[in-house]
């Protein structure tokens, strides 16, 4: 098993760039079982959770062939097994997208209840419900849910929570289903909107992605297309943050800053010099930062995949802020293992209140999901000493080659055998 070993202290300075992103190349992936002609991705970041989709998709049955580094041709014409296992499923919460897919081009599914970084409770229930309004039927057995139809129909659909996933499910489901599907309290990242452009360029007739309503007017089928995956929001601004922890001039390649609003209004906050254009974001910081309140929201609100970088980020500002978690009730597993480098957070329910410190301090840590992997990366950087992260593969899910893009910045990081 590997682990990250890093020397904190170096500022970080130049250029790197942000790769696909992971979160809007899954949806995008299990797109491609709605049709028989082939889809093809390029901007594919190469991370665990992308292998563990394409193992899905062929275990399904398709053809998925990578050619060149980032892309990806995925054929779907040979599926015939509508059953996505457990084995697969729960690793990865996202599998659970093959449901609108499956249901809407063969009329059943039977898809594993999810599983995915212990982060709180992200229940099912809305994707459900809403395919239900759909026409399909539900069923739960034995851990799966088993899903049939005989031709879904458009609905009215108002989600009770804007979940990013189940609209993703729905808007894949409504795009073969028989008339028009209206979804209010849709959910409106970023990412939601890439795959309706795909969509789209495949035939789909949509409109309102990327607001709270979106109208779908069902096809008889889609066809095939070529899309690039947007930016990683979520990896740029980690990096972004990293500059501003270490003092540091780093400009972000391929970032977006019209998808990092709130973050980039946040590091403004705390003193971080921002400067944007077109395809590029950069944090300058000098000296400390300032403490600055974060709540986490849906977008366009502070994204919760950044909170705990954020918080690393707080760790070491001027003066005491208050981080509140809105979406995932456990989601500070981090906190022990940052106070453990001389933090100073105490929580109290979904409040997390920091008191920076001048200076964390370098010492053995433990991830428990994917953004605290990365939160203990970046307080590593800035810790004197030596940090050592154990159980990275909750990293490899999310971040492609962190350790070469950081050592290219000026970081001393390296990954080891643990």
């Amino acid at each position: 098993m590997d682990k990250i070993v890093i020397e904190g202290g170096p500022r970080l300075c130049g250029e790197v760039a942000a790769s696909g992103a992971k979160n809007a190349a899954l949806p995008l992936i299990f797109s491609s079982l709605l049709s028989s002609e082939p889809l093809v991705l390029d901007g594919v970041p190469d991370v665990a959770d992308i292998r563990t989709a394409c193992r899905l998709l062929e275990r399904l049955g398709a053809r998925v062939e990578s050619p060149a580094p980032g892309r990806l041709v995925l054929d779907c014409a040979e599926v015939a097994e509508q059953e996505a296992p457990y084995d697969l499923v729960r690793t990865m919460r996202a599998s659970f997208l093959v449901l609108g897919p499956l249901l809407a081009r063969f009329g059943r599914a039977r898809v594993s209840q999810p599983g995915g970084c212990a982060i709180g409770m992200r229940p099912i229930d809305v994707h459900l419900e809403a395919l239900a309004r759909l026409g399909a039927r539900i069923e739960h057995n034995g851990g799966y849910v088993d899903a049939r139809t005989t031709g879904l129909r458009g609905a009215h659909c108002i989600l009770s929570l804007p979940s990013v996933g189940a609209t993703e499910n729905l808007i894949m489901a409504a795009v073969l289903a028989h008339g028009v599907t209206r979804i209010e309290n849709a959910a409106r990242e970023p990412e939601i909107a890439d795959l309706a452009r795909s969509l789209a360029a495949r035939g789909a007739r949509i409109e309102g992605a990327g607001t709270s309503v979106i109208e779908v007017e069902g096809v008889e089928r889609l066809g095939g297309t070529e899309h690039r995956v947007i930016p990683d929001r979520i990896e740029a601004g980690t990096y972004l943050i990293a500059a501003a922890m270490t003092s540091g001039d780093v400009t972000v390649r391929g970032a977006q800053a019209g998808h990092l609003g709130a973050l980039l209004e946040k590091l403004t906050d705390a003193g971080v010099a921002i400067e944007s254009g077109e395809g590029f974001v950069r944090a300058r910081a000098s000296g400390r930062p300032r403490s600055v309140d974060a709540t986490t929201a849906p977008h366009p609100g502070f994204p919760t995949d950044l909170q705990a970088q954020f918080m690393a980020l707080m760790a070491v500002a001027e003066g005491t802020s208050v981080i509140t978690e809105t979406i995932f009730e456990n989601r500070f597993m981090h906190v022990p293992e940052l106070n453990r480098m001389g933090a100073d957070v105490r929580l109290s329910g979904r409040r997390a209140v920091v008191r920076g410190r001048e200076r964390l301090s370098g010492a053995p840590v433990m991830a428990t999901d994917l953004r605290a992997s990365v939160c203990l990366v970046l307080a590593g950087l800035a810790a004197g000493g030596r940090t050592e992260v154990l159980r990275v593969y909750h990293l490899d899910r999310g971040y492609e080659r962190i350790e070469e893009k950081l050592s290219a910045i000026g970081a001393r990081i390296e990954r080891v055998k643990a």
